[in-house]
């Protein structure tokens, strides 16, 4: 009930209202039945700005940090995201991927809509990184299709580490259905799981015209993490006086 309240009450008519998102190919999404919506994350707002614009309720898998914090903030944020229909998943250890994998196909088998960012983590620069092979075992066990999608401007809008948005043009631009079925039973084979991760994020590459890496979001993360605190260690900054 609260994902309704939140969608057409509170944050729903707040989110249309200040950014004026421009919606296009929203009649690629099924009206019904279990599909994968598959789309680039570039903002914390992404979370909330998809869901405001679908038709239908969508669940996200959210990362286990978002359910965990501290203090009465870390418990309103838990709150929060589980009432918004999101399911926390746990990033780390071996055993990460096939959990996000079975809380997926959870939401699936109740012919629902799973939101998925193959990339695993938001882009800290912009660009559009390789995505994880997890978007394409489930659409082979569940047997579902693919909507790609692209969020325009909400990097802009909203980038790693700002809390207040900036008021920004956004564009979610969802694209036709990616059906797999001629790879039915394959989804242990290494190679097929790998091509159609590809050709969800070619798609996606296609909406959104963002700059492809192909290198990890996280990698590529941690390396320029790295860098920067070498660079501080360097040429640290001097006290001003």
């Amino acid at each position: 009930m609260f994902y309704y309240v939140l969608k057409y009450v509170l944050l729903g008519p707040l989110l249309r209202l200040v950014f004026r998102p421009r919606i296009e190919g929203l009649e690629h999404v099924p009206d019904s039945g279990p599909a994968i919506i598959a789309g680039n994350h570039l903002s914390f707002s992404d979370h909330f700005l998809m869901p405001a614009v679908l038709k239908r309720r969508i669940t996200f898998l959210a990362k286990a940090e978002y359910f965990t914090g501290p203090g009465v903030r870390g418990r309103l944020t838990a709150a929060f995201f589980r009432s918004a229909g999101q399911i926390p998943v746990d990033r780390s250890g071996k055993e990460a991927g096939q959990a996000a994998i079975r809380e997926g196909l959870g939401v699936l088998s109740k012919d629902e809509l799973l939101g998925i960012y193959p990339e695993g983590t938001r882009s800290h620069d912009g660009r559009l990184y390789k995505g994880k092979v997890g978007v394409a075992v489930m659409a082979l066990k569940a047997r579902v299709p693919v909507v790609p999608c692209a969020m325009i401007g909400t990097f802009e809008a909203q980038p790693p580490g700002k809390r207040i948005p900036n008021i920004h043009p956004v564009v979610i631009r969802f694209g036709e259905p990616l059906d797999f079925s001629r790879y039915a039973g394959m989804e242990n084979e290494k190679a097929i799981l790998r091509a159609i991760t590809d050709e969800i994020m070619y798609a996606i590459l296609s909406l959104s015209e963002q700059e492809y890496v192909d290198q990890y979001a996280a990698v590529a993360k941690a390396e320029a993490a790295a860098a920067r605190t070498e660079r501080e260690r360097r040429f640290p900054r001097l006290p001003l006086r």
